[in-house]
């Protein structure tokens, strides 16, 4: 405290010597000092040639930030109305935020929350979430759960109903069912059937087929063809594969995408009330056919999600492994209390996942992430590590503040991540959207 009184007075002092109106406020004066560390550090790791976004942040950043206010992922958005009408009657926030991520977690469509989830290797859907609750300053969180679909609402009940912030497998199923919570098979028959395709056509060292008895298997051949070739071969084959295991024949690319580059999916909420009271959710199936008992960052209190009442609320979806490493919401908060905007709190977070690999764009081009901030005052901003996928589409987040609507993320770098694994050639119809499975 003292080498901030010091040092505020030299500047003071210094602007007076010039002899012109002094400026410099003691606020600014912290914002400036911790952006100087953070340039210091994380920001010489960033090649100049892919700098961050020119991009001025968003309207929330202005001088009359509204409240009460929702922000979510995208995948939030169908449901983010209704949420907003119980928060402005009155609503808890985390009540709040529990109705926005639900939404995902009970539809079958959605392959990444829930049920319906891509399964792990074994074709097991295990569900992680966690949440923190502001004015009360308690937080729930739930790994690996087996057969619960609404594992939203178990975090909760883990911070309502018992001394403990975290439960993981199967004393975290079990204790839901103690709750109420009725036991189910999570694997829808889509999901099952991608998973189906995924097992048989990435094993060649198990008995999963189709064996030499089917009529499709044909003994291994040497191919000398360009790999670009080689890649289309491939497509087709697994399309003709995912037609035999009944795939329906508009949902077929999509699940021949989906064996090639295994998806991630989370949906993140955080909610504010017009008294200030705020909490934040998050909630995941996490990395498809991932080892049975991975937990990624959405179960991490201070990764996926974070809450400070006093401050603000964050949370995280994409490379949950790097976000851990980062602890990125609670980091983004922390920059918020000592004077960073919402935005750029979640842009030095990026810098850090940056500074982890040295600023080695080959490694980093295959990784994403995208943060959701929201300030105590109803300021917010969303900021991705690059401008969108490689479908194309930039990074979109959802926000409700009387007006629902989605904007765009800010990316800390320009361009798309890639998929992985790398491959060549993509045909343009396997990274369209359109055939995802909605």
């Amino acid at each position: 405290m003292i080498c901030f009184r010091f040092a505020f007075k030299f500047m003071v002092a210094w602007g007076s010597d010039l002899g012109g109106p002094v400026t410099f406020s003691r606020r600014d004066f912290v914002k400036t000092s911790v952006l100087g560390a953070v340039a210091a550090g994380a920001h010489a790791a960033i090649p100049e040639a892919l700098a961050e976004s020119s991009q001025q942040g968003h309207a929330s950043q202005s001088d009359s930030p509204k409240r009460p206010i929702i922000l979510c992922a995208q995948n939030g958005y169908a449901y983010a109305e209704a949420a907003y009408a119980f928060l402005k009657s009155g609503g808890d926030t985390l009540d709040a935020g529990v109705r926005v991520v639900m939404g995902p977690e009970n539809d079958p469509n959605d392959d990444s929350v829930g049920l319906g989830g891509l399964p792990n290797e074994e074709g097991v859907v295990e569900l992680d979430a966690c949440c923190m609750h502001g004015p009360t300053r308690r937080a729930g969180s739930v790994g690996g759960v087996r057969n619960i679909k609404n594992v939203s609402m178990v975090a909760k009940a883990v911070m309502e109903h018992t001394g403990h912030v975290m439960l993981v497998g199967e004393g975290a199923e079990r204790f839901a069912v103690a709750m109420g919570f009725p036991r189910e098979n999570l694997l829808t028959e889509r999901s099952r059937k991608i998973w189906l395709l995924w097992k048989e056509t990435h094993s060649d060292r198990d008995w999963w087929g189709p064996g030499m008895a089917d009529p499709h298997w044909r003994p291994p051949v040497l191919d000398s063809k360009p790999q670009a070739d080689l890649w289309q071969d491939r497509i087709r084959q697994l399309q003709q594969r995912a037609a035999d295991l009944g795939i329906e024949p508009e949902f077929q690319l999509a699940a021949v995408r989906r064996v090639l580059f295994p998806p991630t999916g989370t949906i993140h909420c955080s909610v504010l009330n017009e008294k200030g009271e705020m909490s934040g959710i998050t909630t995941t199936s996490g990395l498809a056919f991932k080892l049975p008992g991975r937990c990624g960052d959405s179960p991490i209190i201070g990764a996926g999600c974070y809450t400070d009442q006093d401050i603000g609320s964050a949370g995280a979806t994409g490379a949950g492994e790097e976000n851990i490493k980062v602890a990125g919401a609670h980091t983004i908060v922390e920059n918020m209390r000592h004077g960073m905007s919402p935005q750029e709190a979640g842009l030095d977070a990026l810098k850090r996942i940056v500074r982890n690999y040295n600023g080695d764009m080959s490694k980093l081009h295959f990784m994403d992430m995208t943060y959701y901030i929201l300030r105590k005052d109803g300021a917010y901003a969303g900021v991705c590590l690059w401008e969108g996928s490689s479908a194309g589409n930039p990074h979109k987040f959802t926000v409700h503040d009387g007006t629902l609507r989605s904007e765009n993320a800010t990316p800390l770098l320009k361009g798309y991540s890639l998929e992985w694994p790398p491959m060549p050639n993509v045909p343009e119809d396997l990274k369209k959207d359109s055939y995802y499975l909605k």
